[in-house]
């Protein structure tokens, strides 16, 4: 059986160092140590769009929006 295993090559996407290790899971960025979020699996600056597990708001406790009208 063939063994796989996937390499990153290339410049950091973000500050164009060499030493690029990560693939970003949201955006597909190539990033550095400097720009890896490890505990998101995420780029520093998805990882900031997306914000932390445990800010997250439940969609339940979210108002109803625009398509919930009373006369």
């Amino acid at each position: 059986m063939l063994e796989c295993s996937m390499s990153v090559s290339g410049l950091c996407d973000l500050c164009d160092r060499p030493d690029v290790d990560h693939g970003c899971d949201r955006c597909g960025r190539l990033v550095c140590d400097r720009h890896w979020d490890e505990t998101t699996g995420l780029c520093v600056e998805c990882s900031v769009e997306a914000g932390k597990p445990g800010e997250r708001t439940d969609p339940e406790n979210l108002p109803d929006g625009v398509d919930t009208y009373r006369f």
